[in-house]
């Protein structure tokens, strides 16, 4: 395994490679290279995170419960779900216990997007790896797994 390079090898560091700059460069490189993916599809990484929770038959949820669910705010997610509709990968029904309340719904093209894009994202995630182990790997998971859920801090799942 090669070691964390020292602020001399990396330009502009200035002591940077304590565990938050490190998590967060990776989390950062990880999530732009889902990002470039997911737009060759036609669809923001964001768009698929919602895609993919509706894409879950016991996640039949109201706009404010999606949001809160994923973590996104009332005009982030009205916004992310406007474009997948426009798009035709959901459509958002009224509640017929008050017509104020509106549920999304993903659309069979919706389903069929959310799992071409979920493969090729998965396959970007293990170019990603490469250089780890498969033992390296699942040690890498359950200790981050470890870290957030021993203290999970509310926010955005990107």
């Amino acid at each position: 395994m090669e070691p964390v390079p020292t602020c001399a090898k990396a330009a502009g560091c200035a002591e940077k490679f304590d565990l938050n700059w490190l998590l967060h460069r990776a989390a950062q490189k990880l999530g732009s290279a889902f990002q470039d993916e997911a737009l060759k599809h036609g669809v923001s990484i964001r768009g698929q995170l919602v895609l993919q929770a509706l894409n879950s038959d016991d996640f039949q949820r109201t706009q404010l419960a999606l949001g809160a669910a994923l973590g996104l705010d009332k005009t982030t997610l009205t916004s992310e779900l406007d474009k997948l509709e426009r798009d035709g990968l959901i459509v958002r029904q009224p509640d017929p216990r008050d017509r104020r309340v509106r549920t999304p719904v993903i659309t069979d093209e919706g389903r069929e997007l959310t799992g071409k894009v979920a493969i090729a994202l998965s396959e970007v995630e293990t170019r990603f790896r490469a250089d780890l182990s498969a033992e390296e790997f699942a040690l890498l998971r359950d200790l981050l797994g470890r870290l957030i859920n021993t203290d999970p801090v509310p926010g955005s799942c990107l």
